[in-house]
């Protein structure tokens, strides 16, 4: 029996995230910012978000895509937060954007887990209805 490292198995072990919908050309399309803010233990407080200019410091900018799976970008916040490396953490994500009347809304909109796979690693950022200008809030769990 082989033993991993807390962060699992190896990429080449995990089935690789398949995105949902169209294909964006990566290369002839250019990147959008994500904002993502990540934060261990329990998502942010609406709150946080209120005054534009005084979001959470502990701020992300992410190049991406329209076509990026949820998967990938837990992928990429593995990169730079140490607690999301742990082999059973989890991945909360929510969209922090202003509703009709200009006040801030969170949406849950999916949950990938470390070490298993599961329907919401599939999800893009098109098919959940991102927009651009829209927070991406992380818990890592």
């Amino acid at each position: 029996m082989t033993m991993y490292d807390r962060r699992g198995p190896p990429p080449s072990m995990r089935e690789k995230a398949t995105p949902v919908g169209p294909i964006i050309d990566r290369e002839r399309t250019c990147p959008l910012l994500l904002r993502v803010f990540p934060k261990p233990g329990s998502h942010h407080r609406l709150e946080d978000f209120r005054v534009r200019g005084k979001e959470p410091a502990d701020e992300i900018q992410i190049y991406t895509w329209m076509d990026a799976t949820l998967r990938e970008l837990s992928d990429l916040i593995k990169e730079v937060q140490p607690h999301a490396r742990n082999r059973m953490s989890k991945t909360s994500f929510a969209f922090v954007y202003p509703d009709q009347r200009g006040l801030n809304v969170m949406r849950q909109v999916g949950q990938v887990h470390s070490i298993r796979v599961t329907e919401d690693d599939n999800k893009t950022l098109k098919a959940l209805n991102f927009q651009t200008g829209d927070f991406l809030d992380v818990a890592i769990l």
